[in-house]
């Protein structure tokens, strides 16, 4: 009887076929991963090891895969709170030269706290006496400011503009009506004409009206009346490791509530010295 052939012979298809099959699906898995979401990522990821996302967040630069905060070469994008600081001290630098440039330096002073620049002007710096309109030399003044400004605006989270009136007569507040127009109108005049001359996001513009009720002088003399009438400027630098968030984030956290108290600003009440002279 006469012997069949053997059918191993093709048994190397076989095994060519299975080796082809999980190539291919290795490189769909890896194709899979390529394109996996950052939320996803970290559930495959947790459900290895639960401590490895809050082990690998501690790594700097570490976003996961696709991460958009991961540079070139490995470093988070964006402005780090070094260089905010940075520009926030070039900032200052810049204003003292323009306020010793314009010869206004008694009229105008520049001072730098902890991640803020203060600046104050004399009321003739900007305006005549009783008015809000501003002077044409004020108005150049405060363009250069704009502009010195705008180099450092990705640092800048805030500039507050404050006005200020003085009591004109020591023994009686003034005109409450009158007194709180005037110092608005002006904080808002400032205002108005850096967001005219000026790339900052109005939304991080504030103007506020103070009126006579936080004088920085008593008002029993003209020099103290004088060094009362002023526009003010709070230029407030980023803090990117406040948890609030900027001043943006933190008015939406203000007006849903979720803003803790403590976390809440609240203004000093004024020394017996400041309240002196106003009845």
């Amino acid at each position: 009887m006469k012997k069949k052939k053997s059918a191993g012979g093709s048994n190397w298809m076989d095994t060519y076929g299975d080796m082809v099959t999980l190539l291919l699906c290795f490189f769909v898995l890896l194709y899979s991963m390529s394109t996996i979401s950052e939320e996803k990522w970290k559930a495959i990821v947790t459900s290895f090891n639960p401590n490895a996302i809050e082990e690998s967040s501690e790594t700097p630069g570490y976003g996961g895969p696709n991460s958009e905060d991961i540079g070139g070469a490995g470093e988070v994008a964006g402005p780090k709170q070094d260089e905010i600081d940075m520009e926030m001290d070039e900032l200052y630098q810049t204003l003292t030269q323009l306020v010793a440039q314009s010869g206004a330096g008694s009229d105008i002073s520049v001072t730098k706290g902890d991640g803020y620049v203060f600046i104050s002007f004399n009321e003739a710096v900007f305006f005549d006496p009783d008015r809000y309109e501003l002077r044409p030399d004020g108005q150049e003044l405060l363009t250069n400011v704009a502009g010195i400004m705008d180099e450092a605006k990705d640092a800048i989270d805030e500039v507050q503009i404050l006005g200020h009136t003085a009591q004109a007569d020591p023994r009686r507040p003034n005109n409450a009506r009158k007194d709180r127009f005037l110092a608005s109108n002006r904080a808002t005049e400032v205002l108005l004409h850096i967001q005219d001359h000026s790339d900052l996001d109005p939304a991080r513009l504030v103007s506020v009206g103070y009126g006579q009720w936080r004088p920085a002088a008593l008002n029993n003399d003209s020099e103290g009346r004088a060094q009362n009438r002023r526009v003010e400027m709070i230029i407030t630098g980023m803090n990117l490791e406040s948890a609030l968030g900027d001043s943006l984030q933190r008015y939406q956290s203000q007006r849903t509530g979720e803003l803790p108290k403590t976390d809440v600003q609240q203004t000093p009440a004024p020394t017996p010295q400041q309240n002196a002279g106003n009845e």
